[in-house]
């Protein structure tokens, strides 16, 4: 079907002066979007990480437009150039090279400026690796109830890795990295030794490519899958369940304090305590101090 007879597309409001922040495919070009496309081929210039990359994609459909190079090392002084052309009442659009731009790409710089000099920013959405990791990921999302935390890359020096790794240990979330193929195995196998035996990690890498490949292990598992790899190149993202909470553990704050927001239209702050602490073996003063939250709450509306 030709992109000139999708009547519906021309019915999208494209406003002047506004940038929109287009998704491109992460891997497989047949991932653009129709809108991606359509939006594309309507602004008078795109901004790109790389004007190199991102000329084989746009040659590939047939879109010939004015192009900026917008990266992280020159980002604030081209989304001035970006500006300039907005109040022109230009449309521009951003593009990453691959996938959503601003998630662990260029892009945040570029919105936040345009947006302090008044004017429009509009999400064109589309391919994105955290979203389709987490689509193929099963039980490692099955006990958080869909809250993730994502990380970014991975990082590498001592301090920050250190606290990461115990930032995931201890999260009920399930957690979300991007790992380069040289650092994958090191970082992997710091993970296996972090980790309870039984906690789940799903591998993931070159999402969407010819060589795609998802893996779903145990910690205990990682080793072993790592000297029996058949390869370790390409990108990878990573996703790791959340920790489960052991039987006798006490609940999250904010359960507490939703039965105690309850309780406390009917018994005083001392009675509330009193039923968080026996019933749930909160220590008193900490079962007090939720209960007088609970009151302060309340009063409050």
């Amino acid at each position: 079907m030709e992109l000139g007879s999708l009547d519906f597309l021309k019915q999208q409001d494209l406003p002047a002066g506004a940038l929109y922040m287009v998704a491109t495919p992460i891997g497989n070009l047949g991932d653009i979007t129709l809108r991606a496309l359509h939006v594309l081929n309507e602004m008078d210039g795109i901004a790109c990480e790389d004007t190199r990359h991102s000329a084989a994609l746009l040659q590939q459909f047939g879109i010939h437009k004015k192009c900026l190079a917008l990266h992280t090392h020159n980002e604030l002084g081209g989304a001035q150039t970006v500006i300039q052309h907005l109040s022109n009442k230009e449309r521009w659009a951003y593009i990453s090279d691959a996938g959503t731009p601003g998630v662990s790409d260029p892009g945040a710089r570029l919105v936040d400026e345009v947006q302090k000099a008044g004017f429009r920013v509009i999400p064109v959405p589309g391919a994105s690796a955290i979203s389709c990791a987490i689509s193929a990921s099963g039980s490692v999302m099955q006990h958080s109830e869909g809250r993730f935390q994502f990380l970014g890359f991975w990082p590498h020096k001592t301090k920050e890795r250190d606290a990461l790794l115990q930032d995931i240990s201890s999260s009920k979330k399930t957690s979300i990295f991007f790992e380069s193929p040289h650092h994958i195995r090191e970082t992997l196998l710091l993970l296996s030794d972090a980790l309870e035996k039984d906690r789940q990690v799903l591998i993931c890498r070159e999402l969407t490519k010819k060589f795609e490949q998802l893996v779903s292990i145990q910690a205990q598992e990682i080793a072993s899958w790592l000297e029996n790899a058949d390869s370790l190149k390409g990108e990878f993202i990573i996703l790791i369940a959340g920790r489960q909470a052991s039987a006798d553990e006490a609940p999250e704050h904010a359960s507490l304090m939703l039965w105690a927001n309850i309780l406390s239209s009917y018994l005083g702050s001392k009675e509330i305590a009193a039923v968080l602490s026996q019933a749930l073996g909160l220590p008193k003063k900490d079962a007090y101090q939720i209960a007088l939250d609970a009151k302060a709450n309340n009063s409050e509306k």
